[in-house]
């Protein structure tokens, strides 16, 4: 990977073992880019693995207490915890970005139980604070772009993600859906759709030197495609593409800045 600083070269490390597809992403960006980008989403790995690596649910809210007082410290421009991401990211981020994170932690508790969620607007909030709230962080850290985007951006690719991992949760005890009837699953496929080519329909409102934090969503159109045409792959996890289609749309994408 060519990074001088380890701390840096760990948190590639830590997002090429955890989240290879986002990894991916990040090496298609440009060298300056992926400073930026690793320790974000190295962050977010940390963070979104925290809820799972135990089955004590207070060790789990301990643990993503740990990173609301190391975003918190950051937010208030108090000297960084000694971590390989939290050591970088607060060179990174200010307070709004620190609120957007702490938001993200918070949103994650819902993995540590296993209620359902309370109503629409409580999943709505949930895909917005961990999935929006952590391309806001990437785009604003990269040069900016307009909220409503991001956050269009950011629910397409935090649903496809989540409609992914279905039969995990499943398997896990969770309950991810309020309503898992096929129809209702197309459905959600259908609105992600819609706010995804909302999205891309305004590109410009992103600042170009940003556009490579948003490549970490070059699959949701062909996921939320699939999951719309044919909601029966959601439950036994058949959503995704080939790795060369997978490959070929990175490269596309990274090329074009047509996130």
């Amino acid at each position: 990977m060519g990074f001088d600083d380890p701390d840096l070269r760990s948190c590639a490390q830590l997002v090429e073992q955890a989240d290879p597809d986002r990894f991916r992403a990040v090496m298609a960006a440009p060298v300056a880019a992926r400073a930026v980008l690793f320790p974000i989403f190295a962050a977010n790995v940390e963070i979104a693995r925290a809820p799972w690596v135990t089955q004590e649910p207070m060790i789990a809210e301990m643990r993503l207490q740990w990173w609301r007082d190391a975003v918190e410290e950051i937010g208030a421009g108090k000297a960084a915890r000694r971590h390989q991401a939290v050591t970088l990211l607060a060179q990174k981020l200010d307070l709004q970005a620190a609120t957007w994170f702490d938001d993200l932690i918070v949103a994650r508790r819902w993995d540590i139980y296993r209620d359902p969620f309370e109503d629409e607007s409580a999943f709505e909030t949930y895909l917005q604070n961990t999935s929006s709230n952590l391309l806001l962080v990437a785009v604003q850290a990269l040069g900016g772009g307009d909220e409503a985007i991001i956050r269009d951006i950011g629910y397409a690719s935090g649903l496809a993600n989540f409609l992914r991992a279905i039969p995990a949760l499943e398997k896990a005890g969770r309950v991810p859906f309020l309503d898992g009837r096929d129809s209702a699953v197309a459905a959600l496929a259908h609105d992600g759709l819609a706010r995804l080519a909302r999205a891309r329909a305004q590109r410009d409102r992103v600042a170009p030197s940003a556009a490579p934090a948003l490549l970490s969503a070059w699959q949701a159109g062909a996921i939320l495609t699939q999951a719309a045409k044919t909601p029966q792959r959601v439950k036994v996890g058949a959503l995704g593409a080939s790795e060369f289609r997978k490959n070929l749309g990175l490269l596309w994408r990274a090329q074009t800045q047509r996130w």
